[in-house]
């Protein structure tokens, strides 16, 4: 008798399906059916059965004349449509777009995703040659980056503590390390609004970042930023932190409510 829908089988195969299309999109390159064994876990032959229905289904590409693959078109389509559904990044746009062209810096609006920052939408001003790599689907940790630090200090009490849990957990033997620095980025938040990082997510970037409570209480990132030699910290907390917050308040008055502790 099959297993009704939801039940064991189905969910096993889809979380196996899921945790190739993880391990391929984390690549540099195309993966082949043996690689993404060993990375994940799951036999060989299963595998093989996994890629081959995703290939049929457009979520991954096979390479000409090679069992390797990398994403398909229908997950760009799925990513579109995702994106689509953020009725405060087209509303912040416009105010982002001007912050990136009076402070001279990359602006990137971001959204959590456990314990990342995975990054929405990003803009350049047009007069700076040289930024940092940062697109859209970039992530960037919780405990370290600007915008993460922002994410978890706009939090609730509670969710905030189980949040910290969830990261010193995740953070193993490195937590006495970060630790610190997060928890003074959380007293940065609660005093100025926007929380930094400098060199901590990256030794060669500097960003502030705050974060924002979306029309249907969901919360989003902007940090702003670039490369460290280009934008020192004294500089940024000086003519950069200003136009930061400035523009926080235009979005919050535009689509949403500031979250600043």
């Amino acid at each position: 008798m099959n297993e009704p829908i939801g039940g064991k089988e189905e969910v096993s195969a889809l979380a196996r399906g899921l945790a190739l299309l993880k391990v391929i999109g984390m690549g540099s390159g195309p993966i082949g059916n043996r690689e993404l064994a060993e990375a994940t876990g799951i036999p060989k032959a299963t595998v093989s059965r996994l890629t081959a229905t995703l290939v049929s289904a457009g979520y991954l590409r096979q390479s000409e004349d090679s069992e390797r693959f990398s994403l398909g078109p229908a997950l760009l389509d799925m990513s579109s449509r995702y994106l689509r559904h953020f009725d405060l990044r087209t509303a912040a746009r416009p105010y982002l777009a001007q912050l990136s062209e009076s402070a001279g810096v990359s602006v990137h609006l971001g959204v959590r995703d456990a314990l990342d920052v995975l990054v929405i939408d990003s803009l350049r001003p047009r007069t700076m040659v040289i930024s940092s790599r940062i697109e859209v689907g970039t992530r960037m940790t919780l405990a370290t980056s600007a915008a993460g630090r922002a994410y978890v200090a706009s939090l609730p009490g509670v969710e905030q503590a189980v949040l910290l849990e969830q990261i010193r957990l995740e953070s193993g033997e490195n937590w006495g390390a970060i630790e610190p620095a997060l928890m003074a980025g959380l007293d940065e938040y609660a005093r100025f609004g926007y929380c930094g990082s400098f060199g901590e997510w990256h030794p060669d970037i500097h960003a502030l970042g705050f974060a924002i409570e979306g029309p249907r209480g969901e919360r989003y990132t902007v940090s702003c930023g670039g490369p460290a030699y280009l934008l020192p910290k004294d500089a940024m907390v000086s003519r950069i932190a200003p136009l930061l917050l400035e523009t926080a308040q235009r979005i919050a008055g535009e689509a949403g409510t500031l979250t600043t502790g």
